[in-house]
């Protein structure tokens, strides 16, 4: 049976998967994002969106438990006038944010790399090797905002929701009530692109409806599709 192990422990993430009816894992890296951005300095919000679920990915799959096992890392940063936004963390960084954004609009860049740490040589239990493979890939989407009130920002603000997120927002929470559109894929902004994970995943020599959980379709069959 091909595993997959998501590197990330936001519920985000593991939610849209398991909606999407793939079965996978759950393995937390331990990667400081602040040490990964200082050694390789300053980059843009798209690459740097791609370096650090690079360093989630591949901290993950240097574990022993994803031995034999594909391993998705993602990462988010929100880049609005040109600044690239990470997780506000504080009241006052998001209030701040927020007030900016009302009214205006910002891209939301999702980064996603995926190791395949199968063993190249030998078959796994469907009689697949694997690839070997090593890749990443960008996923942005436009955020369009409505107008906030101070009111709102502060009620928005009070359910803790915004602290811990990419840009002081989310899509599939409270925060939508504050969206008016996105141009893009929208699983992109919630924190990882479905269709861009099967991307990966064929490149991977992997069919992502391998990972389904109605486990009712022949891997063999469909790596042949």
């Amino acid at each position: 049976m091909t595993r997959l192990i998501l590197a990330s422990q936001s519920p985000a993430r593991t939610k849209l998967l398991t909606d999407a009816g793939i079965r996978h894992e759950v393995l937390v890296s331990d990667v400081d994002e602040d040490a990964v951005q200082a050694r390789y300095g300053v980059t843009d919000p798209h690459d740097t969106a791609l370096l650090l679920a690079r360093a989630k990915a591949e901290a993950v799959a240097s574990l022993p438990e994803a031995d034999g096992a594909l391993v998705i890392g993602c990462d988010s940063v929100f880049e609005f006038d040109g600044e690239a936004h990470g997780k506000p963390y504080t009241a006052e960084v998001a209030k701040e944010r927020m007030l900016r954004m009302s009214g205006s609009k910002g891209v939301l860049h999702t980064g996603h790399w995926l190791v395949d740490c199968r063993d190249t040589e030998d078959t796994d239990e469907s009689g697949a090797a694997g690839s070997g493979a090593t890749l990443g890939h960008v996923t942005s989407a436009e955020v369009h905002f409505m107008e906030m009130s101070a009111e709102e920002i502060d009620a928005y603000i009070a359910t803790g929701e915004p602290l811990q997120c990419a840009g002081s927002f989310t899509i599939d929470g409270y925060g939508g009530a504050f969206i008016r559109k996105v141009d893009g894929d929208p699983h992109a902004v919630v924190g990882l692109s479905i269709s861009t994970l099967r991307g990966l995943l064929g490149q991977a020599r992997v069919g992502i409806t391998e990972l389904w959980t109605t486990g009712a379709a022949d891997p063999a069959l469909l790596r042949a599709e």
